[in-house]
């Protein structure tokens, strides 16, 4: 089965890899949008745009490049954590192609096309509120209005989103780090590596010496056992899939890392990468009718997705990420102590 995501997306994720032709035309406007991108950092910090500071902590998980890098488990495992050492977490989101536009509850039951696929992935994990909106400090007021005894706020992704202050920043890298250290659109790069942070993660550090960064941890994403999408309560390891013919289909930032997780399991599964947040309920009928498998495994990401149209074959296989304690240790001693950066 084919790569569908769209040839431009193919095109610039080759080029961000390497300091071509291509890169250093785009150069010049890569100097326009870091001038841009500075100029507007420069001015919060300095006081002339305010800061919000909305009453709770907040720890900012996100990243200085363009695509996914892990930070949606990252989020989960986060409020796993810190529920863990007394605090009472919230989440709030953008929740990307949300069709709200005033600050809304993200359900287990709500649809990944009204709240984005990202936030109803978290809300069906953690069993805490979860808010969305364009405006995340709106999004944040009305959740702590909503739920008052919410003492931290978890913001997934909004690195940029200078307005809301926020007492911790989480920085995700995947094994790309910066690609080729351009800034948008000669590299994928939203700031500079160098910007300030409290710590980094760094997704698939197995395959990698970790950067002499200060703070700097691995990001470990264990799958678990696959279950089936039409009865969550049938359960297979992913050794059990090893010798049939499937098919592995994923619309997130990194299909590959998906497809290798499954590859390492022993399977040899035919590929089909869709482009992150790729809707499936755009579909009116099942699009894997015609795949020739005994099993399609998917995402959770993916799961979310999926339309009314029902497949006896697909599988979901969640992934669960592991934390060092010294991270958490930090987050927590911040948080305790709490300075908004």
């Amino acid at each position: 089965m084919s790569d569908l995501k769209p040839p431009i997306e193919n095109f610039f994720a080759r080029e961000w890899r390497r300091r071509g032709p291509i890169a250093w035309a785009l150069t010049p406007l890569a100097c326009i949008f870091g001038a841009i991108a500075g100029t507007r950092r420069a001015f919060y910090e300095a006081g002339w745009f305010k800061r919000i500071d909305v009453d709770a902590p907040v720890v900012v998980v996100g990243n200085v490049t363009v695509g996914g890098t892990g930070k949606t488990p990252t989020v989960i495992a986060l409020v796993e954590a810190l529920r863990a050492a007394g605090f009472q977490p919230g989440v709030v989101s953008r929740g990307y192609g949300a069709k709200v536009k005033q600050p809304t509850s993200v359900a287990p039951t709500s649809l990944a096309s009204e709240v984005g696929d990202e936030p109803l992935l978290i809300a069906r994990r953690i069993h805490a509120p979860v808010f969305v909106c364009q405006d995340r400090v709106a999004a944040a007021q009305a959740l702590l209005k909503a739920h008052p005894n919410v003492d931290v706020l978890i913001s997934d992704d909004g690195l940029q989103h200078y307005r809301m202050a926020r007492a911790f920043e989480l920085v995700v890298f995947d094994n790309r780090l910066g690609g080729n250290g351009f800034l948008l659109p000669a590299g994928p790069l939203r700031e500079s590596m160098s910007r300030h942070r409290d710590a980094t993660l760094i997704n698939s550090s197995y395959d990698r010496v970790l950067p002499p960064w200060p703070n700097t941890f691995p990001l470990d994403l264990e799958s678990g056992d696959a279950w089936l999408l039409d009865d969550p309560s049938m359960r297979r390891p992913l050794c059990a899939f090893v010798g049939e013919k499937m098919v592995a289909a994923a619309g997130i930032g990194s299909p590959e890392r998906f497809f290798a997780t499954l590859r390492a399991a022993g399977m040899t599964p035919s590929t089909r990468a869709f482009p992150d947040h790729y809707s499936y309920r755009a579909y009116r009928e099942n699009p894997f009718e015609s795949v020739q498998a005994d099993a399609i495994l998917v995402t959770e990401k993916d799961a979310v997705k999926f339309g009314t149209w029902r497949d006896a074959r697909i599988w979901v296989v969640p992934v669960q990420a592991v934390l060092r304690p010294r991270l958490i240790a930090l987050v927590v001693e911040k948080l305790r102590g709490r300075t908004p950066a």
